[in-house]
């Protein structure tokens, strides 16, 4: 079967599409709206085109809403190496400027929350606002997995699996993404997602190259917990974050417990707001759009998020 190209993400809707260049590398955006940026950030196994819904209502609340293919994903370059989280986090840092702003409301899901806490860390005048969806503070996550075996290490241990070369790429796209499927079955709510929800991102994750980068995120977040870029990292994540927050959580995250997340506010000395979200699971601005976008919207509506 032949694999799908990367005009497949070029979804159609009330938004455009256009490639931006950021440090050297070009990323697919997609934008709607205008008014006061908001950059969004995806999760694994997905793309840009997980934010469709905010795509819609942000714009509607008076936002300039701009969903990225991360590196490694969609349409967006594919380089050999990057995919360390300091990469990552300059790379969405860059992609704000190159459009046109100084810093800009950032909201990340899954490994998308995990670069948006670090771009809070280390390129803070670019972040206004920071909204980390079902992805715990990074120093959080790495706790967790060393002291929790039977918790938030038992939840994650797939990803053990993701070390080994060239077999782990196999698996994922094997009968037409069938893992890819499975993973987003097992990590959402009850009656997500739909088959065709479903067959978009497995197609997406067939496109040539995007399962080996994804699992590049895995590879290097697992393997740098005993080298000394993995301690310099740790070190440099322990900054308190100076930005109002919001973290949102599904309640049902099998994937990432919310008791792991629940514990990221030691980290952030700005008013910071945390909710959890009842009824859904990993993805809860895909599940529940409309629970999700007003927590969203009328958090960044509040001058005073500390109330």
């Amino acid at each position: 079967m032949s694999r799908p190209d990367e005009s497949l993400v070029m979804v159609e809707g009330p938004w455009t599409h256009r490639s931006v260049h950021a440090g050297g590398t070009r990323f697919h955006v997609v934008e709607a709206g205008t008014g006061p940026l908001v950059l969004l950030l995806h999760g694994f196994p997905q793309f840009w085109w997980s934010w469709r819904n905010q795509l819609v209502s942000l714009p509607a609340a008076g936002y300039r809403a701009v969903a990225v293919d991360l590196r490694g994903y969609g349409a967006s370059d594919k380089p050999p190496r990057g995919y360390d989280l300091h990469t990552l986090a300059a790379d969405a840092a860059g992609l704000i400027r190159a459009l046109g702003e100084t810093g800009a409301i950032v909201v990340g899901h899954d490994w998308g929350g995990l670069l948006a806490w670090t771009m809070a860390v280390t390129d803070p005048k670019a972040v206004l606002r920071l909204v980390p969806v079902s992805a715990p503070h990074p120093r959080r996550l790495r706790t967790t997995l060393f002291t929790e075996p039977f918790g938030q290490f038992k939840a994650a241990r797939y990803a053990l699996g993701f070390q080994t070369p060239l077999l782990p790429e196999w698996r994922l796209t094997a009968n037409s993404g069938a893992k890819v499927g499975r993973l987003l079955d097992q990590w959402s709510g009850p009656g997500w997602p739909e088959e065709d929800v479903s067959r978009t991102y497995r197609d997406a994750f067939r496109i040539r190259n995007v399962s080996h980068c994804a699992l590049e995120y895995h590879r290097w977040f697992g393997r740098s917990q005993l080298r000394p870029d993995g301690w310099r990292y740790a070190r440099t994540m322990r900054t308190q974050i100076n930005v109002p927050t919001l973290q949102l959580h599904g309640a049902l995250d099998g994937h990432i417990l919310p008791r792991t997340a629940q514990g990221s506010g030691r980290y952030v000395a700005a008013p910071y707001r945390w909710r959890l979200i009842e009824g859904v699971g990993h993805f809860p601005h895909e599940e529940r759009p409309a629970e999700f976008d007003a927590e969203l919207v009328a958090w960044l509506s509040d001058p005073e998020p500390d109330r």
